[in-house]
């Protein structure tokens, strides 16, 4: 077999939160049902359709756990996305550090507990983000330094180091109910947690009464009150994690490979996993954005065998709670990949698939939903069924079937002629590509000094 000519790459478009439920106002369709879609629906009718799922039918997965298993990752080898999203941001957190996504908030005092008056108050200026950060930058208790430092406006990173190896564990509960209205929750040790996790999480309540008390008695706060602003006197914290020491995309995949992303959370997840991060930056035109991504991706191809393209611009849009806004958003798109995807689908080595990370509903209270999303897979040899529409209910009719979670990098490395054959023993660690980077044989042993 002539390697190099076997050789094929992947670009994978992933559509942040592109899934959807049925609206009302679209006929009971989906946004994405709904949005006049050709070119998505020209690679529908050249490839291999299918529902996927990065968990189970019904979960609802944030985008970094549905990036991990998109990526070949089983969800024991998460580290949180605390510190995925400082490595994103730059900011230092070692192994044995516990890092949480932390943010101002604005709460009321109700029966002796607080409550969510507003999870991102309005109007707040840069100076005054800025005080706010350096009025509850440190603190210590029980043993635990943690420190909060600042990302982008009043969300930032809080990272807790121990005195002592037993003073710091991530297993503990979030504090932010996300929901204007809910009750801020206790801040607990998960069960079955080590007494590390129980000592991080009672030195975190410490904190974050700490926080509470000095922010409503902060002049930033009388100010706004005098401007009819409600108070931001609170920090709030989630998912938090400790970083480890993954496999490498490479040795996992066989596959060098670049993520082109803007989100901070893409660029720490990515380079946790040792792939190489394009970062770039979100305009008002989601399409042309898209463009410009696929066009570094097309570039990059000489130099990568695995090209991750993201956009959270679905997502974001259907946080709105608008389905109109969601069906433009899709359109404009559409026209992005219309420029580019020749390019791809004209060149014999490469294997493009669409698909998104989770379903985000453009409606309800739901943040995330779990219902799959469609994915399309093209490229030279790839079955191509009889599915002519890109969405949710069309790809269910797909040869592809219906994919989950790690299935998804075994769909790829099958397109792009990769996959193993099962039982094969190339290697003495356990992989899942083919041809793995087997030790030569030598006729004699190798000549040791």
């Amino acid at each position: 077999m002539d390697g190099a000519s076997a050789v094929k790459r992947c670009v994978l478009v992933v559509l942040d939160g592109l899934g959807d439920r049925s609206h009302a106002c679209f006929g009971h369709k989906t946004p994405l049902e709904a949005a006049d879609t050709p070119n998505l629906d020209r690679l529908a009718a050249l490839g291999c359709n299918g529902l996927y799922h990065a968990g189970h039918l019904g979960q609802a997965l944030p985008s970094e756990n549905a990036h991990f298993a998109m990526f070949g990752y089983e969800a024991c080898e998460f580290p949180g996305r605390g510190p995925l999203e400082a490595l994103g941001a730059g900011i230092a957190v070692s192994p044995d550090e516990v890092a949480a996504l932390a943010h101002f908030s604005s709460v009321v005092e109700r029966d002796g507990c607080l409550y969510l008056f507003r999870d991102k108050p309005e109007a707040v200026t840069e100076a005054e983000a800025v005080e706010l950060f350096a009025a509850v930058a440190a603190f210590a208790s029980r043993g635990v330094r943690l420190r909060l430092v600042r990302d982008r406006g009043l969300f930032g990173i809080l990272v807790l180091s121990g005195d002592s190896g037993d003073a710091v564990g991530p297993d503990f509960t979030d504090t932010n109910p996300m929901v204007d209205g809910l009750p801020i929750p206790e801040v607990l040790p998960l069960c079955g947690a080590d007494p590390a996790s129980g000592n991080a999480a009672k030195a975190l309540k410490d904190y974050l009464l700490h926080a509470y008390e000095t922010l409503s008695d902060h002049p930033v706060n009388a100010r706004r009150a005098a401007r009819g602003l409600c108070p931001v006197n609170a920090v709030v914290t989630q998912r938090p994690g400790r970083p480890g020491s993954p496999e490498p995309f490479l040795a996992r995949h066989g596959l060098r490979a670049l993520s082109v992303a803007s989100g901070i959370i893409y660029h720490g997840l990515c380079a946790y996993l040792g792939m190489d991060v394009r970062k770039c930056r979100d305009t008002a035109d989601p399409g042309a954005d898209l463009a410009v991504r696929l066009t570094l991706a097309r570039e990059a191809l000489g130099r990568y065998d695995f090209i991750h393209v993201h956009t959270k611009a679905p997502d974001e849009a259907a946080h709105t709670k608008s389905p109109e806004k969601k069906r433009q958003v899709i359109e404009s798109l559409d026209k992005g990949l219309g420029q580019v995807m020749d390019a791809f689908l004209d060149d014999p080595a490469v294997v493009l698939a669409v698909t998104a990370d989770h379903s985000t509903p453009s409606a309800g209270p739901l943040i995330h939903c779990g219902e799959p999303v469609p994915l399309v897979v093209c490229g030279p040899g790839v079955r191509r069924d009889a599915v002519t529409r890109f969405d949710e209910v069309a790809a269910a009719g797909g040869a592809l079937g219906h994919p989950r979670g790690t299935e998804l990098m075994r769909v790829l490395q099958n397109a792009m002629d990769r996959a193993k054959l099962a039982g094969i023993r190339e290697t003495p660690e356990h992989r899942d590509f083919w041809p793995a980077p087997c030790h030569p044989f030598h006729l004699r042993e190798p000549h040791r000094r």
